[in-house]
């Protein structure tokens, strides 16, 4: 089993910076892409940002310029620094990860539990 614990979400007003952090862990071979998504109360769940092991990030047109992901191959973290933040990016924010467990043996997508970011205006 592979879990994805996420940390770092909570209250910011608008036009500041938060940081959510998301980390790995059980019984990991390799980890393809992570990424996260992020659900807005009566909204779908909706991609944020992904990155891939060799470093390349994509990001929602909404986040673009504002929003950084980063990850930690060695120790199997992802992280997303979220700056100029608007209510709109008021969501629970999703760690994702597409996980080999063993070699050969084909990838997984593992979620994590989410944690809640709330930008007042």
């Amino acid at each position: 089993q592979v879990q994805l614990v996420e940390s770092g979400g909570g209250l910011v007003q608008a036009g500041g910076s938060l940081r959510v952090s998301c980390a790995a862990s059980g019984r990991i071979f390799s980890i393809n892409v992570m990424g996260w998504y992020r659900q807005a109360p009566g909204k779908q769940r909706e991609l944020v940002a992904v990155i891939t092991s060799g470093g390349r990030g994509n990001y929602a047109d909404s986040v673009l310029g504002r929003f950084t992901i980063s990850r930690d191959n060695a120790k199997n973290t992802v992280a997303l620094q979220m700056n100029s933040l608007k209510p709109e990016d008021t969501a629970v924010y999703y760690c994702n990860a597409v996980v080999a467990t063993m070699p050969g043996r084909g990838y997984l997508e593992v979620w994590g539990q989410g944690t809640l970011v709330t930008v007042s205006s």
